[in-house]
Order: C-alpha cells, then sequence, then structure tokens
C-alpha cells in the first residue's frame, strides 16, 4: 500500500467492465460442464456432477438428498439457466458432505485403507530377483512405454461406452486404431511429472516432492485429480489434498497412473507398492489407492513373470486381502477361472457393477484382469479385449498393454501400432509440451539405475 499511487484521473479512461463479465462467461461455462460433457477422445457423454451422487453412494453414504435434486439441475443445464444451476449444486454439495452413513452398505463390511503404513502391516511381500543393468531391462521398458501409448491413443477413441454399443459401430476384436492416433492424454500426465522428480529423488521420494510437481507442471485435471488439485493450490496437501471434499477418491485416477512406479521397480513390488500408495494419497483414498498398488505390481512383476495368469495371482496375493478391493480382483480372477470366455465373464462384471461409474476403479480393474487373463499372452488378442469391455477404455488399456509389452517384449506388437506413434508424445504440462518417446525411455531407464545404485551403496 505504501507503494501504490493513484493515477491522475483521465477523463478519456473507459473502465474495461467487457473484461470481467467475459471471465462470467467463462465461469458459467465451466459450471455447465459438471452438468454434462463429453470426453475430448470419444465423444462418450459424461454427467459428472450426477456421477459425484453416485460416488458417494458406492462408498457407502444415504444419498436421496442430493438426488433430489438431479432433475432441477438436468433441466436448468439444458436451459442455460445458471442462476439455478450454481445454487443447485451447491445444494447438492452441502448434501454430500453432510451426507450419513449408510451401515448397510457392503463397503463398510471391509477394512479402509489410507496410507502406506497401514497396507504395509497386512501384506507380506517375497523378494524376486532381477537386474536392472541388463540390456534386457532397456528394451523391456521401451516395450512397455510403447505399450501404454498405444493403449492410451486406442483407447481414447472409444472409452464411456458399453461393450454393447461399441461392437454395434465398430464390430468386435478392436486391436488396430479407428482414427490416426494421437498421444495427448491426461494419463500420462502425472507419471511424467512423478518420473521428473524421481530423477533427483530416487527411492527416497515422498507425497510432498509429488504434489509439488503437480503445482509445477500441471494447470488443469478432471474429477479426483482437479479436486486434489484444487485442494494443493489451497494449502491442503497430502494425504488430506485426496480426501478432502473428494467425491471421486475411489475412481480409476489412480490405477490408471502407477505403471511407472513398476517400471522403476522391476521384480520390487514392495516398494512399487509403495511408491504408488505415496503417489495415490494425492488425489485418492481407499479402494482408489490400492487400485495404483495394484496396477504398480502387476508392472513391476512383469519383468519376471511371463504368464499372465501366474501375474494375475500372484499380484492379488500383495494386496490387503480384508480390502473391498481385493474382493473385487479375487472375485474377477475366480470368475475367469470359471467361465469359457471373456463375453461371458465380462457380462457377470457388467451385471455386478451396474450400479458404479465407468470410471470407477472396480468394473475397470475387473476388465484389465480379464483382458490379461483371456488374452493367452497375445497383445493383439489381449487388446481386443480390453477393447471390447468398453468402460474408461484409456485408462485400462494403456496400462494393460504396458504390462504384456514388458513381459512378451517390443516384438509382440505389430508395427501398424507401433508407426503411427512417430517418437512423438504431446502433452498438457506446462513444460514439457513435446517430448520424444526416446527421451522417455532413456529417462526412466536412468533413473531406475541411479536409484537403485544409490540404493545399493546405502
Amino acid at each position: 500500500m505504501d507503494e501504490a499511487i493513484p493515477k491522475k484521473s483521465d477523463s478519456t479512461h473507459q473502465i474495461d467492465w467487457m473484461h470481467y463479465i467475459e471471465k462470467g462467461k467463462i465461469s458459467d461455462e465451466g459450471l455447465l460442464v459438471d452438468w454434462y460433457s463429453e470426453v475430448p477422445g470419444s465423444q462418450a457423454p459424461c454427467h459428472l456432477r450426477i456421477a459425484s451422487i453416485q460416488a458417494m453412494r458406492n462408498k457407502g453414504y444415504k444419498v436421496e438428498k442430493a438426488e433430489a435434486y438431479i432433475e432441477e439441475g438436468l433441466i436448468a443445464a439444458e436451459k442455460k439457466d445458471f442462476a439455478t444451476l450454481q445454487k443447485v449444486s451447491a445444494k447438492i454439495n452441502l448434501e454430500l458432505n453432510n451426507a450419513p452413513i449408510d451401515k448397510s452398505s457392503s463397503y463398510h463390511k471391509y477394512k479402509k485403507y489410507t496410507s502406506w503404513k497401514d497396507i504395509s502391516k497386512d501384506v507380506n511381500f517375497d523378494q524376486f530377483e532381477y537386474d536392472c543393468e541388463n540390456n534386457n531391462f532397456e528394451n523391456q521398458i521401451k516395450a512397455g512405454w510403447i505399450g501404454q501409448l498405444i493403449g492410451g491413443a486406442l483407447g481414447t477413441q472409444m472409452e464411456g461406452f458399453t461393450k454393447s454399443n461399441i461392437e454395434k459401430i465398430y464390430g468386435k476384436n478392436i486391436c488396430h486404431y479407428l482414427r490416426t492416433p494421437e498421444t495427448y492424454n491426461d494419463d500420462i500426465t502425472y507419471e511424467l511429472v512423478f518420473l521428473e522428480k524421481f530423477l533427483t529423488k530416487g527411492y527416497n521420494i515422498t507425497s510432498m516432492d509429488i504434489a509439488e510437481g503437480w503445482l509445477e507442471d500441471i494447470a488443469d485435471g478432471y474429477s479426483a485429480e482437479q479436486v486434489a488439485l484444487e485442494n494443493l493450490k489451497k494449502g491442503i496437501f497430502p494425504p488430506k489434498s485426496g480426501t478432502y471434499l473428494n467425491y471421486y477418491s475411489d475412481w480409476i485416477g489412480v490405477q490408471m497412473r502407477t505403471p511407472i512406479h513398476g517400471m522403476v521397480c522391476p521384480g520390487n513390488p514392495e516398494i512399487a507398492s509403495k511408491l504408488a500408495i505415496y503417489d495415490g494419497v494425492i488425489s485418492h483414498s481407499n479402494s482408489g489407492i490400492l487400485g495404483g498398488m495394484f496396477n504398480a505390481i502387476l508392472t513391476s512383476l512383469s519383468f519376471v513373470i511371463h504368464d499372465m495368469k501366474e501375474l494375475l495371482i500372484t499380484s492379488a496375493k500383495y494386496l490387503p486381502q480384508e480390502s473391498e478391493y481385493a474382493n473385487v480382483v479375487n472375485y474377477s480372477i475366480s470368475l475367469c477361472k470359471n467361465c469359457s470366455d471373456w463375453e461371458e465373464a465380462w457380462s457377470n462384471i457388467e451385471e455386478k457393477f451396474k450400479y458404479y461409474n465407468w470410471i470407477h476403479c472396480y468394473p475397470n480393474v475387473a476388465a484389465q484382469i480379464i483382458a490379461l487373463w483371456f488374452g493367452n499372452n497375445k497383445f493383439s488378442l489381449t487388446t481386443g479385449i480390453i477393447c471390447g469391455c468398453g468402460m474408461d477404455t484409456d485408462c485400462t488399456a494403456g496400462p494393460v498393454l504396458n504390462i504384456l509389452a514388458i513381459s512378451l517384449g517390443l516384438d509382440s506388437i505389430d508395427k501398424s501400432l507401433i508407426d503411427p506413434l512417430e517418437n512423438t508424445i504431446k502433452t498438457i504440462l506446462r513444460d514439457h509440451r513435446v517430448l520424444t518417446i526416446d527421451k522417455l525411455v532413456d529417462d526412466t531407464i536412468k533413473a531406475t539405475r541411479n536409484a537403485n545404485r544409490l540404493a545399493s551403496i546405502q
């Protein structure tokens, strides 16, 4: 204030009120997007505001009072009645923030986990031998990243739709791009941020380190990640950033972004799990972070286990068995054992999880398990299954094809899927708009080897 000097009056000065009016319009459009939007890659419809109510019901809360506002909100959204829409949205938030626990919900029958300390008490990990100094490690990392980029690019083209509706339009056994592939994808964003911090921190990385990376490089997110980002901006750091007013904390976000934790911990499911949880608590909790842990374990063990059925059964053992997430994983594996084909298994999953959003971690981990189980260790067949299941296909196909490519090698992937990627990754990060696949591979190899060398010295 001491340095703020008023300007001399100017009779010609005009106040730019339009700036504030336009800013208000942008805010209103953002409000509308919460009620209806279309997924960028597939144009699938998404009603995030209604999904928040569904997500809280899945977490064992009574949400009838919030549900009562749905119809009014949908009408207001259609009319672009922003006054009503803002009021209704606030009232839904009020009801969700004060929703009573539904004691009859199965969610409360299982033990809940919020930290690595809680999880590590309930899991006994085995040791696996793997030398990341060998040349094959370099090949496996390259294969893994390319597999994940293929899965993300292909899955983005059909995410948000059901199996039957995908078949109506695209047919069965989709193992080719439906159009020119793009590497733009919010899924990989968080892995790149983690890797940059891991390059300097190694296995000593903390949740705070990763959260600071988010603030440095990520401007926008979706669902749980967006809530967490807003919390971080307000100075609410992990683990509270993942739980405070976060209705989506059991969704797929961590499950989609933890292949990187497995890649930097080849054959070491315990440390891979630890890193996944440290990352996961920034934006999720309980089943949400366990989903990330499971994919990190699968990726870590894919370096040493080359049969997907064995990989699934082994990885499932390292989940805390008292959790609902472990129950879902074990149910899905048992289902695969007792079904004649993937379509029979998926039909059961669609029925069992019909009250869950297509972005929730439960139906999506089931899709991963079914694809890896019935894919018979073949890249093309597994691709067709994971895409055929529908749901959040980029977030499932990315990890699944990463895992499979690490295990089988780059030669297992048809060049028609590799060549269109053109060694280029485009992102929405502030400081890394464009990078090459080669650099991503080199950074992952370098970071892992440096971290392992330092750990062996210590």
